[in-house]
């Protein structure tokens, strides 16, 4: 299949209006709109890019709504932590309503970015968008403002060309992502839902119909302190107990596990990579001369869908984690006595669709009538379609510019020519998806 003349007219209007998408991702470059690091850190400028984007998307004709959600929206889950409140954090959703015949279509992105430290390794301001190159930098500019960029000015061009969807096509932003993922759950506890959905995540193109869904233990280890500069009798008798070294026993374990994971067949995807077990942090002692009297780990792990349990939870990842944890540790007199704790932070959901559904099929092609080199894919990382998927009735996909591997990172970049592509596909796909309206 390949463009009809209405797609080509939107394609073409795109590719010509470069510098002004550029100019769109680098005015959401310029908000401040780091995540929260705690539950009870103020906003930045979350609210003021959110109506930057309500006031562009209710002159492109869309019925606008920017909510500040309520602590109980999204109290309930395994996602948000307990008593998370939105105050100068809104969300999103713009509706640009079609004619009634046709499926509806949800665009999502958060706005929330990562920390650009160390500020200092960045050549440039990171909240000045810089082009230089050929290259676009700026914290957010690919993970994931250059995809809100993109979903926002194809929209956009649909409109000024008065091309009408036959279907609503909804355009989603939503805070929150790199902390909990309560903005998602929000918007999903506010009635946002579609046909289907695609999540304009950094995926170099590819369509990914899968991702990997994670849980985050805190392992604590108990010592007992005790001077760290005289000899003591052994702990049986009453003699201190290094937490840090009997915290060696938890990592190793944990190693242990990791590797057994990479061998067995049920952790096998053809589109994700197994799941995973990243140690990330560490915190034990408090006295350069005392014997540290607890240690804590804290891990990242990633999981498969497979591995999901009814509800769509990790409660199975969970559940083997702490049986291997405690027979691991229960070979030491001290830990048989003394067995490690372990707490749960909030975690996200796995996912995956069809790659027969609609959706994936319509903008594979839409893609590749783009010009764009694509391909079905999963998504390891998790991303807030998982939440639409699992929790709210979307099934969504992630789709969008380059690249993964640059988010996150001391001077984060995109090119202009993968945000055109990008921005092409989805228009296209969603003239498609949705219908045009005769």
């Amino acid at each position: 299949m390949s463009l009809n003349e209405r797609e080509r007219a939107v394609a073409e209007r795109i590719a010509e209006r470069e510098d002004e998408l550029v100019a769109l991702v680098s005015d959401l470059i310029a908000f401040d709109t780091t995540a929260r690091a705690s539950p009870d850190e103020a906003a930045r400028d979350e609210r003021a890019l959110q109506e930057y984007l309500a006031h562009r998307l209710v002159s492109a004709g869309a019925e606008c709504d920017v909510w500040e959600p309520r602590s109980e929206d999204v109290a309930g889950t395994k996602i948000a932590p307990a008593g998370l409140g939105f105050d100068g954090r809104p969300q999103l959703a713009a509706t640009f309503r079609g004619a009634g015949s046709g499926s509806s279509l949800l665009l999502n992105g958060h706005i929330d970015v990562v920390s650009p430290e160390p500020r200092e390794g960045w050549t440039t301001d990171p909240f000045r968008a810089d082009l230089r190159d050929g290259l676009l930098y700026g914290r957010g500019v690919c993970d994931m403002k250059g995809g809100i960029g993109c979903m926002v000015f194809a929209a956009e061009v649909l409109a000024e060309l008065g091309v009408r969807l036959a279907g609503d096509l909804v355009v989603c932003t939503v805070t929150d992502e790199e902390s909990t993922g309560a903005g998602g759950l929000a918007a999903v506890a506010h009635g946002v839902r579609a046909d289907a959905g695609i999540v304009l995540e950094p995926s170099s193109h590819e369509v990914c119909i899968a991702c990997r869904g994670s849980v985050i233990p805190t392992i604590t280890v108990a010592g007992r302190t005790g001077h760290a500069g005289i000899p003591h009798p052994h702990w049986s008798e009453g003699g201190p107990v290094n937490a840090i070294e009997k915290a060696e026993i938890v990592l190793d374990a944990m190693r242990r596990l990791q590797e057994d994971w990479r061998s067995r067949p049920d952790q096998r995807h053809p589109l994700l990579s197994p799941g995973d077990i990243v140690p990330c942090v560490i915190a034990g002692g408090d006295w350069a001369v005392s014997y540290p009297a607890s240690c804590a780990v804290t891990y990242h792990i990633g999981y498969l869908p497979a591995f999901a349990d009814a509800d769509g939870w990790g409660s199975r990842i969970e559940r083997e984690v702490t049986e291997w944890v405690h027979r691991a540790t229960g070979d030491d007199p001290w830990l048989a006595e003394n067995p490690p704790t372990i707490g749960w932070a909030p975690e996200v959901p796995s996912a995956e669709v069809a790659a027969e559904a609609s959706v994936v099929s319509t903008l594979l092609g839409a893609a590749g009538d783009a010009g764009l080199a694509t391909r079905i894919a999963g998504f390891d990382n998790w991303h807030d379609g998982a939440t639409f998927t699992r929790l709210g009735g979307t099934p969504c996909i992630a789709f969008g510019p380059h690249g993964l591997e640059h988010a996150h990172t001391v001077d984060e970049h995109v090119s202009p020519e993968s945000l055109v592509g990008c921005a092409q596909a989805v228009a296209v796909a969603a003239m498609r998806f949705c219908g045009v309206a005769e």
